[in-house]
């Protein structure tokens, strides 16, 4: 019984210091997939229709469409001329005109700042699913 005493303690302050940290990339955190390319937005036109992944399309939620990232993957995509970012989650198949790697929603365009220009150059970014993270997280270049 004296050892449950002791030990008590501590484990009370472990689960108080895991419940404090934080998720997300961390600095250093290698991607496990990585691609640059070009960036387009389709929106009004796709309002409300289904997307390959089964779901309403909504052009005023953080989503995308690729190739071949599997459903429900998360990537955070930098517009590269101004660092600007966007997480957003995949939930379509596109795009499909040559050289553009990755359709995204009108509302991840708009974070982006290419819903006036329709095209910017990116980085498309996964890190490695243990680690959680949302979709809907933006973050202005410094």
């Amino acid at each position: 019984m004296a050892r449950a005493r002791d030990i008590l303690p501590l484990l009370s302050a472990l689960a108080f210091l895991s419940a404090c940290s934080t998720f997300g990339p961390v600095g250093g955190e290698k991607p496990v997939f990585s691609q640059v390319g070009l960036a387009s937005w389709y929106g009004r036109h796709h309002q409300g229709h289904r997307t390959a992944s089964g779901e309403r399309f909504d052009m005023r939620e953080l989503t995308a469409a690729h190739r071949t990232l599997a459903f429900d993957t998360v990537v955070r995509v930098t517009r590269l001329d101004t660092g600007r970012t966007v997480t957003v989650r995949i939930n379509d198949r596109g795009p499909f005109e040559r050289g553009r790697v990755i359709d995204l929603s009108a509302a991840a365009a708009r974070t982006l700042g290419i819903a006036e220009e329709g095209e910017a150059e990116v980085r498309i970014e996964e890190f490695p699913s243990d680690q959680p993270r949302g979709a809907g997280q933006e973050v202005a270049a410094e």
